[in-house]
């Protein structure tokens, strides 16, 4: 699974795609594809992630809190 960063459009391979799913972990491990060489895994909080499309991660995935504000 790639997501991609907002801030520099740079995609990220997830390496937890347990983490991504689970709105009580913020961060996620995974690495910035740049290059050829494998990049060293990094944590990205998750508010920064969108997905490839630059469509915006589900509430449900982010928010520990989502159905009390529904």
């Amino acid at each position: 699974m790639f997501l991609k960063s907002k801030k520099d459009g740079a995609l990220i391979k997830v390496l937890d795609a347990e983490a991504v799913i689970n709105p009580m972990k913020p961060t996620i491990s995974g690495r910035i594809q740049d290059g050829q060489e494998e990049q060293d895994p990094e944590e990205f909080d998750k508010a920064n992630l969108t997905f490839p499309s630059d469509e915006n991660l589900p509430q449900c995935w982010t928010d520990p809190d989502y159905q009390s504000s529904l």
